[in-house]
């Protein structure tokens, strides 16, 4: 986005924030999803924390290698989260008196994004394919997506200063819509079938029928059925969901709709956003005009030293060859002298010689 067309978008986000208008984060209606939308089912009594799952979505997203190799399991021993160049990543919670279970960490993907709902340039979207989505080329880095997910998701790129951006699991939308996959990376490479991809509503008859069909293997409950208004990707466990890092605390209730009240001062940080950016702007104006001014100075100071030295030289060359000629002058005139005086003696000698 432009300067211009993006300070056209704060301003009139301002004009509306000072007539006091309600921030679109949140409503009274509750929102099912998308029909058709597709999601993963995650079964975490049959991950085996391979973390094959890491190496496909670190390949079909083209993401830098880790440090240690994906083989290298002794990673599952430190509690890890999702950043830059890891959108998924695997964790292994240790049971008393039982085998640990694992978990894959990833964007939830919402039917209500607490990050779409947070975000006053709509970087982030929810897709009819079930996939949250970002678009960074209108994301001016403000974070409140990383403050409003509930599940902790959104990284940012602190270490690029050039271009940062939020980073997170798109559920490999772009390659799935662009027919280079059909499924996302990380359930393609799954050899344990933990993980189920297909239309949401059919994921939720496949859990129920594992839970049906296995009381006493399975918790009763599909988590992210309900949570927060509903998620894309699904969880069914044999244990509490608290102890493989899930939260049970969130409710039912949809992030929009939880933080419409906050958000709606989110409408007021836009309006700050002109002014902020004109004055930012004013001083890289008057930055710039102060170095160019900077510039232009040594370089005129640049070309006067210059044209001092040359004329310094110049002199002394000058000075130099009018020395030199006198100093010739004088040479070729005490030669001229030296060989006279020597002839006329010569001459004498010859007189002599003939008188006598």
């Amino acid at each position: 986005m432009k300067r211009r067309n993006f300070l056209g978008l704060m301003g009139a986000a301002g004009v509306s924030a000072t007539l006091a208008t309600k921030a679109q984060a949140g409503g009274n209606v509750h929102f099912e999803g998308y029909p058709g939308s597709r999601g993963v089912l995650f079964d975490a009594t049959r991950c085996i924390g391979c973390r094959k799952c890491e190496i496909g979505c670190n390949e079909v997203n083209n993401l830098a290698k880790p440090e240690k190799p994906f083989t290298d399991l002794t990673v599952l021993d430190t509690a890890r989260r999702t950043e830059n160049e890891a959108y998924t990543v695997v964790n292994k919670y240790d049971q008393e008196g039982g085998a640990p279970v694992y978990r894959k960490i990833q964007c939830m993907h919402c039917l209500e994004p607490s990050c779409a709902s947070a975000c006053f340039v709509a970087a982030f979207a929810k897709q009819p394919s079930g996939a949250v989505t970002y678009d960074e080329s209108v994301c001016v880095g403000c974070r409140y997506c990383m403050i409003a997910c509930p599940f902790e998701i959104p990284t940012y790129t602190y270490d690029d200063p050039i271009t940062p951006k939020v980073i997170k699991c798109d559920l490999c939308d772009a390659n799935i819509k662009a027919g280079k996959i059909s499924v996302p990376g990380c359930v393609n490479s799954c050899p344990k079938e933990a993980l189920v991809y297909g239309e949401r509503e059919e994921l939720l008859k496949i859990a129920r029928n594992r839970i049906g069909a296995n009381p006493d293997k399975y918790i009763d409950h599909i988590y992210g059925e309900r949570e927060v208004g509903g998620t894309s990707w699904l969880f069914i466990s044999g244990v509490p969901f608290s102890e493989i890092g899930l939260r049970e605390d969130l409710g039912v209730t949809s992030g929009p709709e939880l933080n419409s009240g906050a958000l709606s001062v989110v409408a007021m940080v836009p309006a700050l956003w002109p002014l902020l950016l004109a004055g930012v702007y004013g001083i890289t104006r008057r930055t710039d005009k102060i170095n160019t001014q900077e510039k232009a100075d040594a370089v005129a100071q640049a070309i006067t030293e210059t044209q001092d030295k040359a004329n310094s030289d110049m002199k002394a060359a000058m000075e130099r060859a009018r020395n030199d000629k006198e100093a010739t002058v004088k040479r070729e005139v005490a030669k001229a002298l030296e060989e006279a005086a020597k002839a006329a003696e010569e001459g004498d000698v010859e007189k002599e010689e003939e008188g006598a």
